[in-house]
């Protein structure tokens, strides 16, 4: 089997591990490899601890290793502009430039353009000055929705029915600097009801691929109670998008949204995330992230056939062609298991047991936040990592996941018990790690 891409994943966490996973998978990938990584990608694939902040050196061990793509994951390093640098340097790359990026690293900046293409989206308004944002929370709840305009790891939206609470969050942004120059401006959002769903689409600059649709689970704890978190685990496919659904989103945001970045000069090649809400009134966005999402991809990635790499290259070229993947059949459930304390605190436990769930079919583990000394496993970070279960129904995936959590032991960690469980949290199983946080 001849080779023809050497791969370069670029970040540490469960969604580049999935990604790794996957693009190994097509058979004309030689190799590929991950900077920085972690312990547990690195029982897979060779790991360079190189930052993703410091281009210069991705650029270098780019070259050095002969790399034919480089796919980045985070979205940091993407407003900062690595992709722009890679390119410059020659590398074929996947994700958009700095600009481009602007549709995640700014929401003002995302509801401009929206509001330019026509794309249905929240009624917004942006402040800098807290007086004034105060002054405008009665023109937009309750529910309120307050948005840190920038990028702030996924903790940077309050959607609360308290007034003194969205004025806190206001004043932890605009006055306190919580989120740093990414909080310095805050948008005040209309509230949307209806169901959630995510769509990501492969994008060349003019053409897009949509990838089987998902639904994740955003607050820390059963029942969608809790804060916001970065995701404790998701289901693909959703069960509220059918085709119809996607050809809508594909026609009236996708596509419009293309046409709108080229027009202002900055065309987005790359991986263009569409979080919806499913309303009465048709999906309305109500955010774009510009990567591959996290912890969705750990979902859609088992359900993705043919050649992912030859679609990524085909993106970053400007050459997409729309039959290079299709969708298997199934569905796939991941459970995030992340530290007790989580998203307020993170790191200090252990988990063990993992070298069974290698062993059992259908359960794939994709490590975000572990590290292996001296034959244990550690947490080192918030989502310590993620277990995907895959089955022909949504029951039988969620099984096999949780089969597979039920069989880890260790201390200092939890997972929700109720992803994908459909109607809510009643028929789930007993949640592991509980108390104190995991099994002895």
């Amino acid at each position: 089997m001849g080779g023809s891409h050497r791969i370069l994943i670029v970040g540490s966490g469960g969604r580049e591990h999935a990604l790794a996973w996957r693009l190994a998978r097509d058979p004309e990938v030689e190799r590929v490899a991950v900077a920085p990584g972690n312990d547990g990608i690195a029982r897979a694939f060779p790991c360079h601890r190189v930052p993703d902040s410091d281009a210069a050196s991705l650029l270098d061990l780019c070259r050095a290793e002969g790399v034919t793509l480089a796919v980045i994951g985070p979205e940091a390093p993407l407003a900062a502009g690595l992709a722009d640098a890679l390119r410059a340097g020659g590398i074929p790359t996947f994700g958009p430039g700095r600009e481009a990026a602007q549709l995640e690293a700014s929401k003002w900046t995302a509801k401009r353009v929206m509001t330019e293409a026509g794309v249905p989206t929240a009624r917004a308004r942006a402040f800098d000055a807290i007086d004034e944002a105060r002054g405008a929370l009665d023109g937009f709840g309750p529910p309120w929705v307050v948005k840190a305009d920038g990028l702030a790891a996924g903790k940077g939206v309050r959607v609360t029915s308290s007034r003194d609470e969205a004025e806190r969050f206001l004043t932890a942004c605009l006055t306190e600097g919580a989120f740093g120059e990414s909080g310095r401006r805050v948008l005040l959002e209309e509230h949307l009801a209806g169901e959630e769903a995510s769509l990501m689409a492969v994008c060349d600059g003019e053409r897009h691929v949509l990838l089987p649709a998902a639904r994740d689970a955003k607050r820390a704890y059963d029942g969608d109670r809790g804060p916001n978190t970065g995701g404790m685990g998701a289901v693909a496919p959703s069960p509220a998008v059918d085709a119809a659904l996607e050809l809508v989103v594909s026609d009236r945001i996708i596509t419009p949204v293309l046409r709108a970045m080229a027009a202002r000069g900055t065309p987005f090649r790359g991986l263009l995330y569409a979080g919806l809400m499913l309303t009465d009134e048709g999906p309305k966005v109500v955010e774009f992230n510009v990567r591959f999402g996290d912890p969705e991809t750990q979902a859609v990635m088992p359900l993705v056939t043919g050649s992912l790499a030859r679609l990524l290259a085909d993106a970053a070229a400007g050459r997409l062609e729309t039959h290079t993947v299709e969708r298997a059949p199934g569905v796939a459930v991941s459970v995030a298991v992340v530290a007790e304390g989580y998203p307020d605190a993170t790191g200090g436990g252990t988990i063990e047991g993992l070298e069974t769930l290698d062993r059992m079919e259908r359960v794939m583990t994709f490590h975000a936040a572990t590290a292996h000394d001296e034959g244990t496993w550690r947490i080192t970070g918030g989502r310590a990592l993620h277990i995907v279960g895959t089955g022909a129904s949504r029951e039988e995936a969620r099984a096999r996941a949780y089969a597979a959590v039920r069989s880890l032991g260790g201390r200092g960690w939890r997972c929700r018990s109720d992803i994908a469980a459909g109607t809510g949290a009643a028929d789930a199983p007993a949640r592991a790690g509980a108390g104190a946080g995991g099994r002895s």
